[in-house]
This record gives C-alpha cells, sequence and structure tokens, in this order.
C-alpha cells in the first residue's frame, strides 16, 4: 500500500502481485485533509483499515534532494559520514540535519569514468513530520521513498532483457525522466516543464517547448551514453497524455530511439477500480502505482535504501 501526503489531499493506492509482472489495483482513493496529516491518517485507519499492510509514503517534490556525487575512498562502514560532508555544499541546510541514504550506480567495465553514487536527502525535521504522523495514526509504515525509486519501480515491469529503458513522466511541478536497465537506477533527471503548461499553450509556444524538451532530453541521453557505455537503450515509455497533446509522435520524430505511450493496463489490472481505465488518471497517480510495487518486487531491487527505512 503507498500513502501520498499532499498539501491538500491525502491518497491511497492498493496494490496486489499476481505474477512476475502482472499485478492488481485492488483500491485508489482520494480525501481531503480534515486538521492535517495525523487527523485525516486516523480516520483513513478506520475507514480504509490502512494497518493492516505496511505502507510506503514517497517524498513531494521540494521535501528532498537527489544529487549525483563521486564517492570518498573510504571504508563501507565509513561511507555515510563520509558522504554527509561532501554534499555539505550541495544543500541548503547543515548536513548535521540530513536524513540521507546512498544508491549505487553498477559501475561500467567499458569506460574508465569515475564512479558515481546517488544521494537522496531530506532535513530531518520533514522525515520526522512523516514519522510522527504515522505513528499517531497507527499506521505501520514501512519506508519513505521518492519518486525518482517508484518510477524506476514502475520502468523495471517493462525493460527489455539486457536493456536499457528509459521513461517520462509528468507532475504538477514539472517533469521527470529516469533511465533503468536490470532494475538499477542510472539516470534520474527534473525538466521544469509540466502538462498542465504544454495543453495551456498555444500551438507555435507548444512546439517551442516540445522542443525545448527534446534538447533536454537529448543532453540527458548523451551524457548516459558517456558515462555509461554498456547501457543500451531500447526506447523511451511517456506517461498518458491528452490527445491534444501531440508529444509521443513529436518525440518520435525527433529522438533518435523509439518512443511509445505507457501502458500500465498491460501489467496491472485496474477493472476492480473504475475511473483508472482513464489513462490520465493512471497518469496522476503514476509515482503511488511505482511506491507500492516496493514490496511486491522480486527480487528485490539490489540497492541501500535503507536510510529512510531506518528513520521511520
Amino acid at each position: 500500500m503507498a500513502v501520498g501526503l499532499g498539501e491538500d489531499r491525502i491518497n491511497v493506492v492498493h496494490l496486489r502481485r499476481n505474477g512476475e509482472r502482472s499485478f492488481t489495483l485492488v483500491h485508489c482513493s482520494s480525501h481531503a485533509k480534515d486538521l492535517g496529516d495525523t487527523t485525516t491518517l486516523t480516520r483513513l485507519e478506520r475507514e480504509l483499515r490502512l494497518s493492516r499492510l505496511p505502507c510506503v509514503v514517497p517524498l513531494q517534490v521540494g521535501e528532498y534532494q537527489l544529487l549525483q556525487v563521486e564517492p570518498p575512498a573510504v571504508a563501507p562502514e565509513e561511507m555515510k559520514a563520509a558522504i554527509r560532508w561532501r554534499i555539505k555544499e550541495l544543500i541548503d541546510y547543515s548536513p548535521e540535519e540530513a536524513t540521507l541514504d546512498i544508491l549505487e550506480i553498477p559501475e561500467d567495465r567499458k569506460t574508465t569514468r569515475n564512479r558515481f553514487v546517488y544521494v537522496a536527502c531530506s532535513p530531518n525535521n520533514i522525515i520526522q513530520r512523516y514519522v510522527r504522523a504515522f505513528q499517531a495514526a497507527r499506521v505501520p509504515l514501512l519506508a519513505i521513498d521518492i519518486p525518482e525509486l517508484a518510477q524506476r519501480n514502475l520502468a523495471r515491469l517493462f525493460e527489455p532483457a539486457g536493456r536499457g529503458i528509459a521513461l517520462l513522466s509528468f507532475d504538477s511541478k514539472g517533469s521527470l525522466v529516469t533511465v533503468s536497465c536490470a532494475g538499477e537506477l542510472y539516470l534520474a533527471r527534473r525538466i521544469e516543464l509540466t502538462l498542465a503548461q504544454l495543453m495551456a499553450a498555444g500551438d507555435e509556444q507548444r512546439q517551442s517547448m516540445m522542443e525545448r524538451l527534446v534538447l533536454e532530453l537529448q543532453r540527458s541521453l548523451d551524457n548516459l551514453e558517456r558515462q555509461y557505455r554498456s547501457i543500451s537503450v531500447a526506447k523511451m515509455l511517456v506517461s498518458p497524455v491528452p490527445d491534444t497533446v501531440p508529444l509521443r509522435d513529436f518525440l518520435g520524430q525527433n529522438l533518435q530511439m523509439p518512443v511509445e505511450t505507457l501502458k500500465l493496463h498491460e501489467v496491472i489490472d485496474f477493472s476492480a477500480v473504475s475511473d483508472m481505465d482513464d489513462p490520465a488518471r493512471q497518469g496522476e497517480y503514476l509515482p503511488l502505482l511505482g511506491a507500492a510495487l516496493r514490496g511486491l518486487l522480486e527480487p528485490a531491487a539490489p540497492t541501500k535504501e535503507e536510510g529512510a527505512r531506518a528513520a521511520a
């Protein structure tokens, strides 16, 4: 189960696993906040019996940073402490006040470039706010996650054997492109372009926006190719957008790889939740669907995402 704590609403998603790449959406709902996170979670625990299953909660954009840094040459048990001080110039609060976790990126034997790791970090007070709300509502918290890893979980279901896959999605703050291969996250980048902006723009302005998006995507993919020569990206999937925005066709004509619409119904049975047949609705819940996959994918993705869980 995944629970999203938004500014004025709390969204809930419950997935059940059927097979290796087959899942059923058991429940999906959105609820206005009463008097804050704790009060609303307490009510939802009674109404939806949230305590039945451990929950994953993804952080919201702006509540965390995902940084790519070169790891210091220290013993594994000293890595987190050393990384904490390495990122002090990259965050606007004291590293001592940060909850962080390290996501390793496999080394590429075909290049001599330095190794990098991803560091997810968030101020302690934000993490503690989530933890206190779930504890007070008596809702078991499995993990505090981030949207990039939730998107990686979804992309993993569509990965061709031995090749990588890119996934582009949209939220109210912008767009997110990830590239994963064999369940590992190799690229995650946010771009300041929302679906609402594309929909509201006139034809000429929308053309300019999509051209800028292509440029940013191509730069990201070129950089990935330089860093990881062994990764071959098979295609790019794009979260569903209205027919009035010809984004998939435009990307397909301008990127050097096949571009397809993300078809979640191929891996998730939405029949139990009628309004989730709408692709636009699926796009809204993309981060929560990916977060709910966290405990359902086997074997578990080979990462070191234990920091947020320890904080919880």
